[in-house]
Order: structure tokens, then C-alpha cells, then sequence
């Protein structure tokens, strides 16, 4: 078993979606970034190339290629999850917090689970999401961002 740890923080802008965990969540702002900025995946993505040692996000898909510009991350986690399988690993669990002030996740959080379940081709008991805040602290507290971490296990399957 090999397990890889996953941090993205995205800042909070107007005129932006909110997506998280491929679900556009109501709110007044979304994160910027090049692609759709869904740090939830975005962490996501980390810690599945890192238990399988295959680098970042960001050698796979660097924020310099205009082929990733606006991309839903679900499609880069979709690609993700081709990669492993092409390297010889397979998804035991993946373990995600966002971290936000506001909006409240609870209500979003089955969507998320479904979404990474069908991009990654896995049973949905293997994903688990929870959601907090730093209490006001912090630029996720004041609300000038939102941050995820994920930390997976996956296994050798050759």
C-alpha cells in the first residue's frame, strides 16, 4: 500500500463559478485559476500522483498549456485516474477536507462523492469528504479563499 498527501488553495474572486468536487455550489464567488479552480479535485489529483510517485497536477497538467484553460477538473481527474491504471495502481481510499468559511458544503457533499466516484471509476464507499472551517481565522477564515487537502492509498495491481 502507498498512501500520497494533496493541499490546493484557490482565492475567492467575483464573476467566478464555485465549483467543488465538479458541483457549482450558489454563492456569490468562485475561485480563480486556470482551469475551473476546483481545489477539492485539485487536491485530489495531488495525493493520488503522489502515493503513486508520479509528480503534481502540475507536471500533467501545467497551468501554462492553453488546453487546460477553463477545463472542468473532473476531466483532469478522469485522466488521473487513466494514468494510475496505465502505471499499476488501483484506489484503496481517498480521504478530503475543504476547508471554507462559507458556503456551508454538508449540502453538496453526496454530489461531490458521486462525481469523483464515476470520473475515477470507483465505488463511492471509497470516497470520503468532509467539510470545515478555521473558525475565522486565516484567509480561508476572512474568506479570501478556500483550501482542500486529500490524503489516498492506493495499491500495485501488477
Amino acid at each position: 500500500m502507498r498512501i500520497g498527501l494533496g493541499y490546493d488553495v484557490h482565492r475567492l474572486v467575483e464573476n467566478r463559478k464555485l465549483i467543488l468536487g465538479g458541483v457549482e455550489i450558489p454563492y456569490e464567488k468562485g475561485l480563480l485559476g486556470h482551469s475551473d479552480a476546483d481545489v477539492l479535485i485539485h487536491a485530489i489529483i495531488d495525493s493520488l500522483l503522489g502515493a503513486c510517485a508520479l509528480g503534481d497536477i502540475g507536471k500533467h497538467f501545467p497551468d501554462t498549456d492553453s488546453r487546460f484553460s477553463g477545463i472542468s477538473s473532473i476531466i483532469l481527474l478522469e485522466e488521473t485516474g487513466k494514468l494510475l491504471l496505465k502505471s499499476g495502481y488501483a484506489i484503496n481510499n481517498i480521504d478530503a477536507t475543504i476547508i471554507a468559511q462559507k458556503p456551508k458544503m454538508l449540502p453538496h457533499i453526496e454530489n461531490m462523492r458521486k462525481n469523483i466516484s464515476i470520473a475515477l471509476n470507483i465505488d463511492i464507499n471509497k470516497i470520503n469528504i468532509k467539510a470545515t472551517t478555521e473558525e475565522g481565522l486565516g484567509f480561508t477564515g476572512e474568506m479570501l479563499g478556500i483550501s482542500s487537502q486529500s490524503i489516498s492509498s492506493v495499491e500495485s495491481i501488477i
